[in-house]
């Protein structure tokens, strides 16, 4: 199986012959943080990325670039190809409920601790801004 590292080498090369600047570009960043990185948790690297472009997609919408915000976007799609498959608000919601359960979580003081555990089981998987909101509604 192909380490990530190989896999983003080798889709880089068909993004320079296929002449795609987004994903060339892309690939080029995230090559570069992996490597700079000693002993990188890909998965993290790869969802700190993500949350980036959403974050600064948002700003430049905020103010009137919608053109650079696409931009961002496309780089998202890039990177999400190589990052776990997301669980959806109802599946997230499910996995959320679980973990209250098994945990015996009442109430905010425990949000923590369920976060915690949710972020660590359902790595690159969820949203921690999704999983915080759910945790919150079903600690309340």
């Amino acid at each position: 199986m192909m380490s990530l590292l190989e896999k983003i080498n080798a889709d880089l090369k068909k993004a320079m012959l296929a002449r795609d600047e987004i994903t060339r570009e892309t690939l080029r960043m995230l090559k570069s943080e992996l490597l700079t990185l000693e002993n990188p948790d890909e998965t993290a690297v790869l969802s700190r990325a993500v949350k980036s472009r959403r974050d600064s997609a948002q700003s430049y919408r905020e103010g009137g670039r919608e053109d650079l915000a696409e931009k961002e976007e496309a780089e998202i799609a890039v990177i999400q190809t190589y990052l776990p498959t997301q669980l959806t608000e109802d599946q997230a919601r499910e996995a959320i409920t679980a973990v209250v359960a098994e945990l015996g979580a009442a109430g905010k003081k425990d949000l923590g601790k369920v976060m915690k555990e949710v972020m660590a089981r359902h790595r690159g998987q969820i949203d921690g801004k999704l999983a915080s909101s759910i945790a919150g509604q079903l600690l309340d």
